[in-house]
């Protein structure tokens, strides 16, 4: 079972999460705020950003990162996938029943 780890800018934070969870891409998003410092375009940049981790299935997993990529207001969005060693069997069945 992946996870997507997306940063986002705050004010979009919300959107994208619910537009995930709605299109039955991810059966949960937890949102995290938190600061980001990085390099764009040769000058150093600090945001207020979220973290998004968007609990999907291996199946869903391409269908989320584009639709992500689509609504996420970056032209170059921070979306990568993490898998999980271990997962609650209960879990594992929630998440894919949700996002069938």
């Amino acid at each position: 079972m992946p996870t997507a780890y997306i940063a986002v800018p705050r004010d979009a934070a919300a959107d994208l999460a619910h537009a995930l969870v709605e299109e039955r891409l991810a059966a949960c998003v937890n949102q995290v705020d938190c600061r980001s410092t990085y390099r764009w375009e040769g000058e150093v940049h600090d945001d207020a950003e979220a973290i998004l981790l968007a609990k999907t299935t291996a199946e869903r997993y391409p269908d989320l990162a584009d639709r992500a990529e689509d609504l996420h207001p970056h032209d170059v969005p921070c979306i990568e996938r993490f898998d999980e060693v271990e997962v609650h069997d209960a879990f594992a069945d929630w998440v894919a029943g949700a996002v069938e």
